[in-house]
């Protein structure tokens, strides 16, 4: 996520510039708390205008997008679509994390101030053929947008009008038991914040009113990449390297590396030390298979090693560990490391989405940083306005 300062750079001298509305302290003095109510007056502001302007138009008529990332080799096609507050409300939209009061107090301010949502949701929907044919068919055709961004992400859109096909997809949908957030947890609460508020001042509330839905774009699950997100720690516990590594030898099997290891399957750890990487895996017999929480990589982990060896019971707030996206890769564990900074780096293998979904499906909360998903959605491409 870019700082106040960072959009500001790259939105000098584009005036359309969607930073404009979702960072629109950027207009303001240099200082302006980016909380304070002019921030939201100005950010309502420059979406009017932008409207005003042509800049940014609505469509005449209901329709789903087709929507297309790729990164390097990797692509995705996926929906764009209204989700349901009352699916939301009844996890059927399912969820796997705990929110932050002042992060959903910021989201409900600027969905009220814009009277829009202008940041899609992330997520997931399990196996349906179906929905695959129809999006790659739809994305077969001439795009009517089409745009690669400045961190190389293109981002592709198609428009289906189609009122037999918008018809099949939303039968194809309403027939899921559950999809699945997987990143956009502080958008959806604030949306259903918003429309409850809403409801409670409208004796006429029908429930079809738009500020039941919230902005969300739905891949399919096996298309979505998740990253490895890794840890460092700054320092052993007390330990020297030899007794750290002697500890670690009681519950993973250890392995000296010629080279750089990244874990290739779960359960296998990569651990850095000063100039020397090791191969980790935790021995079959800790792993609590009927738990879906517990044997999660990240979980197995924290519980037999960064626990227990050096100390850290509480990774959320815990300053002696810090989290590296696998974006980053390898080599800015070793820099940490060799630096000084850190005294050791821990490479994961990536959460698998069905991980992800079975903790969701027993109404479990993921560890803190056990994903990390790109591409990155882009806001403002396309929004929903509740009228």
């Amino acid at each position: 996520m870019l700082s106040t300062d960072e959009a500001r750079v790259r939105a000098t001298g584009k005036p359309w510039s969607f930073l404009h509305i979702s960072k629109p302290e950027i207009d303001l003095p240099v200082g302006t708390n980016p909380y304070a109510p002019e921030v939201y007056a100005k950010a309502a502001e420059n979406l009017k205008k932008m409207l005003a302007e042509g800049i940014l138009a609505r469509d005449p008529a209901p329709c789903y997008y087709a929507y297309r990332l790729v990164m390097g080799g990797h692509s995705q096609t996926g929906l764009v679509a209204a989700a349901s507050v009352a699916d939301y409300d009844t996890n059927r939209i399912r969820k796997h994390e705990f929110t932050r009061p002042d992060k959903e107090d910021d989201r409900v301010r600027q969905i009220d101030a814009l009277n829009a949502q202008t940041g899609p949701v992330l997520l997931a929907y399990p196996d349906a053929p179906e929905v695959d044919e129809i999006l790659a068919l739809a994305a077969s055709a001439a795009p009517d947008a089409d745009v690669t961004a400045e961190d190389g992400i293109r981002h592709t859109i198609w428009v289906i009008h189609d009122s037999a096909t918008l018809a099949r997809l939303t039968a194809a949908f309403d027939a899921m038991p559950a999809i699945y957030i997987a990143d956009g947890h502080h958008r959806s609460a604030a949306a259903s914040r918003v429309c409850a508020a809403r409801k409670a001042t409208n004796p006429q509330h029908s429930g079809e009113e738009s500020d039941n839905y919230f902005l969300s774009v739905i891949f399919p699950h096996h298309q979505m990449k998740i990253m490895d997100y890794n840890r460092v720690v700054s320092d052993l516990n007390g330990l020297d390297p030899e007794a750290f590594l002697k500890r670690i030898g009681e519950q993973f099997s250890v392995q000296a590396s010629a080279a750089q290891f990244k874990p290739a399957k779960p359960n296998e750890f990569g651990l850095y030390l000063p100039g020397q990487w090791y191969r980790l895996e935790i021995r079959p017999e800790l792993i609590p298979t009927a738990d879906p929480v517990a044997r999660l990589d990240v979980s197995l982990l924290q519980n037999h090693l960064i626990a227990p060896v050096l100390g850290i019971d509480d990774p959320r707030r815990d300053k002696r560990i810090d989290f590296v996206g696998g974006i980053r890769g390898l080599a800015e564990l070793e820099k940490r490391v060799d630096s000084g900074e850190m005294a050791a780096a821990f490479a994961l293998f990536a959460t698998r989405m069905e991980d992800l979904m079975a903790v969701a499906d027993a109404g479990e909360v993921m560890p803190p940083k056990s994903t990390w998903f790109e591409p990155k959605l882009a806001d403002g491409l396309v929004s929903h306005v509740l009228d």
